[in-house]
């Protein structure tokens, strides 16, 4: 299990994480999300070494990191730590060579994951000829050419076409069937929400939410009702009782009900505005679960 227990750390007046908590089990994907400037970074830089905690502490197998275990991390930073006059093949291996493995198991493991990342035909270009899409690809290949026990990724899909994107996706799953813990952060929830068994929400230096993204469905509340009414003026559920208006636009609107409300009730006011062409419930994605878990709290008696 690699374990994040109540991690702080503050940059002068300014407390970037308060108490961050959460868990990757192995075989298993952790996708870590929240705006930018929420403190995700931060945490992966403390997990490797980069940035001192003032309180808490990061552990695998119930111990705390350290040099040597920090050794067999596959990490990707959000900023490309590339050698740009470096050959493509070369880089990669070069990567390997750091993380223990001999000269002939460092190219043999780095003609694998460039060719499997799509860079076989640039293996022998400066790393600097690449396009940007295809220098994250590089910095994947440096992360998971040693074998290592646990992965940690910062944005590693930021700038892949869905190509990359897809060839990421599967070496990243191969990861978890052979046992490694992944980590990642990404902004594409769609993708989080593909790919993860589990999703930590980091709004304010706080974890907002975790769990699967069904228990955070749960959590809020389970279903949404999608009413589609091409005509009905605006803001015409507002004052229906028992239910939130989560979204409206253009005669598509959102509704998330309590235990009490009666859809029924719902149909009939959407009706008396004009012709329904769509009614129907369906599962928050995981993006309109984000938004409900950022959201500033609204101090009472203050208007949202």
């Amino acid at each position: 299990m690699l374990e994040f227990d109540g991690l702080r750390k503050s940059f002068g007046s300014n407390q970037v994480l308060s108490g961050v908590t959460f868990a990757v089990a192995p075989g298993s994907m952790f996708g870590f999300c929240g705006a930018n400037g929420s403190g995700k970074t931060t945490t992966m830089r403390i997990a490797m070494g980069l940035v001192r905690a003032e309180a808490g502490e990061v552990r695998w197998h119930g111990r705390p990191l350290d040099g040597e275990v920090r050794r067999r991390i596959g990490y990707m930073p959000e900023e490309r730590g590339l050698y740009p006059k470096m050959k493509v093949a070369e880089q990669v291996a070069y990567f390997a060579r750091l993380h223990g493995l001999d000269s002939g198991a460092a190219a043999r493991a780095a003609t694998e994951w460039v060719d499997r990342l799509g860079l076989g035909e640039r293996r022998g270009d400066p790393v600097e000829k690449l396009s940007l899409g295809n220098q994250q690809r590089v910095q994947l290949a440096a992360a998971l050419v040693s074998r290592p026990e646990m992965l940690i990724l910062d944005e590693p899909f930021s700038g892949l076409d869905p190509v990359g994107v897809d060839a990421l996706a599967e070496a990243l799953l191969e990861q978890c069937r052979a046992g490694v813990p992944v980590l990642f952060s990404s902004h594409q929830l769609d993708l989080v929400e593909r790919l993860c068994d589990s999703v930590g929400i980091l709004a304010r230096g706080e974890m907002v939410a975790v769990g699967t993204v069904e228990q955070l469905r749960r959590q809020e509340g389970g279903r949404l009702l999608r009413v589609v009414v091409p005509d009905a003026p605006p803001h015409w559920a507002a004052e229906l009782p028992g239910l939130r208006v989560v979204s409206e636009q253009a005669g598509d609107t959102l509704l998330d009900l309590d235990g009490g409300a009666d859809d029924q009730a719902v149909l009939a006011a959407a009706l008396a505005t004009g012709r329904v062409t769509h009614f129907a419930w369906r599962e928050p994605t995981l993006v309109e679960l984000f938004r409900e878990a950022v959201a500033v709290p609204t101090a009472p008696g203050v208007a949202a």
